[in-house]
């Protein structure tokens, strides 16, 4: 009976161990993909800021919105009539996309969104993500230009 104890002790202490290595295969390959694939995820954040700026000023039939990418790569944002500003900065060593704007809220903190790697089933890719939550991307976006306009984040209704 003793011996059935330490084998079974045995085992889980195996399989703890293959879970171990396991987990941090995973966590390095991850690592890698973030690495890797960032500047891709970067420049759908910029296309997606430039392409919901032109659609809005597309419905307003005016220059509401007007962007300029800085000489460090960052995306500022103006609204027409408005002193406020919106900034989209990529931290290409951290992998971090932070949203400052200047109309949010006075107890608001910027929008800090980190670029991790995850499997999906037949490969790697990456992804934004803020408090450990895949991100829509569109949704955010849109959130800040409503709140740089002057609406709130959500439209009522």
């Amino acid at each position: 009976m003793g011996d059935e104890s330490a084998k079974r002790a045995a085992e889980e202490f195996l399989a703890a161990r293959l879970s171990e290595e396991g987990q941090s295969y995973e966590s390095r390959a991850n690592l890698e993909a973030a690495i890797a694939l960032a500047p891709t995820v970067w420049k759908k954040v910029a296309e997606t800021v430039i392409t919901q700026c032109h659609e809005w000023n597309e419905v307003t039939g005016e220059q509401t919105l007007t962007y300029r990418e800085t000489t460090l790569g960052d995306l500022r944002i103006l609204c027409a009539g408005r002193s406020h500003q919106m900034s989209v900065h990529y931290d290409s060593r951290k992998r971090l996309i932070t949203i400052k704007n200047s109309a949010r809220p006075k107890g608001e903190t910027d929008t800090i969104l980190s670029i991790e790697g995850y499997w999906t089933g037949s490969g790697r890719e990456a992804q934004l993500v803020r408090s450990k939550e895949a991100v829509n991307l569109d949704m955010v976006i849109l959130g800040h230009l409503r709140v740089l306009a002057g609406l709130s984040r959500r439209a009522d209704g």
